[in-house]
């Protein structure tokens, strides 16, 4: 975790020093820009079983990038690379679960760390003064870098039990946001916004856990700067 948070903020100093060049917007095809977004995260089962018990604060940071597909800005990709904090709590019946705590039925308070790369269409409208509203559909990637529980059982607690090697290696899904970009003067453009975020895949291997399939969903308050 430590070595991705180190990446994130030397790519951010980089781009700082690229920034000085002065580009317009309309003249820059590529923008970059960082993020700190705290979020709600939930862990939704789809099966009997497995119920859940409470969502989780979070938080999605990292880089931004928008390629402008046309010279006025108002349509680009946007993309780049953040780190995901999240996870929720979920009560298992007995028999389900981790194969070494399921003989009782058991509170699960999951903590997972994802690496995410993002991919929607970002379509912005120009108002005044240099303010714009924007939106975004598209899905995103999440690689899973971290996975700790602490497992509740017959009031007995044990603490930070890693499950990264039981859960699925990479999370799909689909990726909603809208907001409003504001000048803040030289090259920096505020960005804030709600994203929107339903997960696809399965967190949990279902081999391991016998739990169906549970889905990660998040809200985001996106905020961030362009450089």
């Amino acid at each position: 975790m430590k070595k991705v948070f180190v990446f994130l903020v030397l790519m951010g100093v980089v781009k700082m020093g690229i920034a000085q060049r002065g580009f317009n917007l309309s003249e820059r095809k590529v923008r970059l820009g960082l993020t700190v977004s705290p979020m709600v995260s939930s862990l939704k089962p789809q099966e009997s079983g497995v119920t859940r018990n409470s969502s989780k604060a979070g938080l999605n940071f990292g880089l931004m990038a928008d390629f402008n597909l046309d010279d006025n800005g108002n349509y680009a990709l946007a993309s780049g690379f953040q780190a995901v904090i999240g996870g929720s709590k979920l009560m298992y019946d007995a028999g389900k679960g981790l194969n070494d705590y399921r003989q009782n039925a058991a509170e699960y308070n999951m903590k997972l760390t994802y690496v995410e790369i993002p991919l929607a269409l970002k379509l912005k409208t120009h108002i005044d003064n240099g303010m714009g509203l924007w939106g975004q559909f598209g899905t995103y990637l999440d690689f899973p870098v971290s996975g700790r529980t602490d497992i509740t059982s017959l009031n007995q607690t044990y603490d930070k039990v890693g499950i990264l090697a039981q859960m699925n290696r990479v999370n799909i899904g689909m990726l909603l946001g809208a907001g409003i970009e504001y000048p803040l003067g030289g090259n920096l453009t505020g960005m804030a916004g709600i994203t929107y975020q339903n997960g696809f895949v399965d967190v949990t291997r279902n081999s391991k856990w016998d739990d169906g399939r549970i889905n990660m969903n998040s809200f985001a308050l996106r905020l961030g700067v362009y450089f």
